[in-house]
Order: structure tokens, then C-alpha cells, then sequence
């Protein structure tokens, strides 16, 4: 495999080389030399690419539904590489079956472990704005209704990032069932503060009560928007939008 160099990068097959981009990069390589799909379905030294395909076939199903789930959190926002590192995510609990053969193994296993649940609530899932930096004040939810309280509140000490005049603040108790594949959303009212705000203690109430349909998951999101004559625009960086799971039952 090499790079591509010249004015003008191909695309296609020429002389027996494949042209194509990687990663935004203009890739060369010699075309043939891999997997038909003959070859991978019936062969018996195929066997661990099957079984490779079939868990990452799941792990993507979990990936798109967790990230349909999560769409309030950040419409109108493209993270980059979001899908891949929640298939890490996924793939990583995955692995932690320990009930089903090879090929077979299953997101939902992983998770009713107590690994598995650490996994999830302390994942990274939007590294360049860490909620918990963003606003450092002690978070407590209740054990019943998981209604949250962010007490000790202090806008000065909230991390806005530059340009922003404004932070959106968004709560959920996700009830996300990993083995059929179902959710239920319970949302709070979202919460818009200005740099003035003078409270000290913020509560989120979720809507409706969690069904047990799954794996109970308290989903805690910031935005920040910027004010200009007297509307309101949300800013679209990488760190203007975060995700944090502060809680997995």
C-alpha cells in the first residue's frame, strides 16, 4: 500500500492497481489478493473471519440503535469518529461474554457484569468536552425516580468555552434492553443558563417512569450557544458538545 502523489489523485482500478482514499489520504495498491465472498462463507480456514463478522455485525446493530437513542444529546452535530469508538465501546463489552462460544457472543453479556457496567459509565464518549470538567459540582441521583441534583452550583466555575454565552443542559434516564434491542428515553426539561445565572442548585426530573425494559442508564449532555442580537446559535465544535453516563443500574 502507498500514497497516491500528484495533482490530481485517482480513483478506481488501473493497470491492476486499485486507487481509493483512506482516511481522507489518496491510497495505491495492488488490486486482487483478497477474501471473495465464496471463499469467506465456505472455507473452512474462513472460520474465524465468519465468527469475526458475525459479532461485529451485532456490536453495529447495538452501535446504531445506542446512537438513534442519543440523538436528542446532539442533533445537528456529526462527532468525528463516533461510530468507531462506541464499536470499541461495544466490541469491548462483547468480549466479556463468557456464556457464548466465539462468534455467538453477545454486548448484553458483558454488560450484566460489574466490569462491564464500569465500562459503560466511565467510557469516553465525546472526549473533547468532558461534561464532568465542563461543570465540576457534585452530582446526586436518586435512587427511586433517579432524579438528579447538581447542588454546590456556581455558574463563574462552569467551563464555557470560548465564544459561548449560553449552556444547554440535558438529562435522561435511558432504559436500554442490549438483547432485544428496544429503548425507552425518559427526558427532564432541558435547562438554558446564561453566564448571570445566580442558583446554586439545579434539579432534573425525568419524565415518566422507567419500565425495567433493560439496563437503566442516567445520560447527562451539555451545549453551548452563543447569543448574537438577541438570537440564539448553537456552536458546533468538538467541544461544544458533550455526553457523559453518570450512572449505570
Amino acid at each position: 500500500m502507498a500514497k497516491q502523489k500528484g495533482i490530481i489523485p485517482l480513483v478506481g482500478t488501473i493497470g491492476g492497481i486499485n486507487f481509493y482514499y483512506l482516511n481522507g489520504q489518496p491510497i495505491a495498491r495492488r488490486a486482487g489478493g483478497g477474501f471473495n465472498r465464496k471463499a469467506i462463507k465456505t472455507k473452512a480456514s474462513m472460520h474465524r473471519v465468519r465468527e469475526n463478522a458475525s459479532e461485529f455485525g451485532h456490536c453495529s446493530k447495538v452501535n446504531k440503535l445506542f446512537r438513534h437513542a442519543l440523538l436528542p444529546f446532539y442533533a445537528g452535530h456529526r462527532f468525528t469518529f463516533f461510530h468507531s469508538r462506541l464499536m470499541r465501546l461495544f466490541t469491548g463489552l462483547k468480549d466479556l461474554d463468557v456464556t457464548h462460544a466465539r462468534g455467538k457472543r453477545r454486548v448484553v453479556e458483558g454488560i450484566v457484569t460489574d466490569t462491564g457496567k464500569t465500562l459503560l459509565q466511565n467510557f469516553a464518549y465525546t472526549p473533547d468536552c468532558s461534561v464532568r470538567q465542563v461543570l465540576p459540582f457534585d452530582y446526586r441521583i436518586e435512587g427511586t425516580n433517579h432524579r438528579l441534583t447538581l447542588s454546590s452550583f456556581a455558574i463563574q466555575d462552569v467551563g464555557f468555552v470560548s465564544g459561548a454565552t449560553h449552556i444547554e443542559l440535558l438529562y435522561s434516564v435511558l432504559d436500554f434492553n442490549f438483547e432485544a434491542l428496544t429503548y425507552e428515553l425518559h427526558l427532564a426539561p432541558k435547562v438554558l443558563l446564561d453566564r448571570n445565572f445566580g442558583g446554586d442548585t439545579l434539579i432534573f426530573t425525568p419524565d415518566g417512569t422507567a419500565n425495567g425494559l433493560g439496563t437503566l442508564l442516567c445520560v447527562f449532555g451539555v451545549r453551548f450557544y452563543q447569543e448574537v442580537d438577541g438570537a440564539l446559535y448553537v456552536l458546533n465544535a468538538a467541544h461544544s458538545v458533550g455526553i457523559s453516563v453518570l450512572k449505570c443500574v
